[in-house]
């Protein structure tokens, strides 16, 4: 995936994350947490990508992962990257 597409589907992960939130009554500030957390797994994410051996798919499920779990969904998906992909 080219940069632009990376960007693309972290963008719409985070809409849809948010319209999702939104709609189960979730605060303003809590969506606002869960997008942080999802514009830092994704860049995170991106930048592990950038060491060779490490091949983390940029999908919705990683998206959804890193967006709900921040840091730690990135350590799991590297960890499961090793076993998986």
């Amino acid at each position: 995936m080219d940069i632009l597409q990376t960007i693309l589907v972290g963008i719409a992960a985070i809409i849809v994350l948010a319209i999702v939130l939104k709609l189960l009554k979730f605060s303003i500030k809590t969506i606002l947490k869960f997008a942080i957390n999802a514009v830092i797994g994704i860049a995170l994410i991106f930048l592990l990508r950038l060491i060779p051996g490490v091949d983390i798919p940029i999908t919705w499920w990683t998206g959804l992962v890193s967006g709900l779990f921040g840091i730690p969904g990135v350590i799991v998906l590297l960890i499961l990257s090793f076993f998986l992909f």
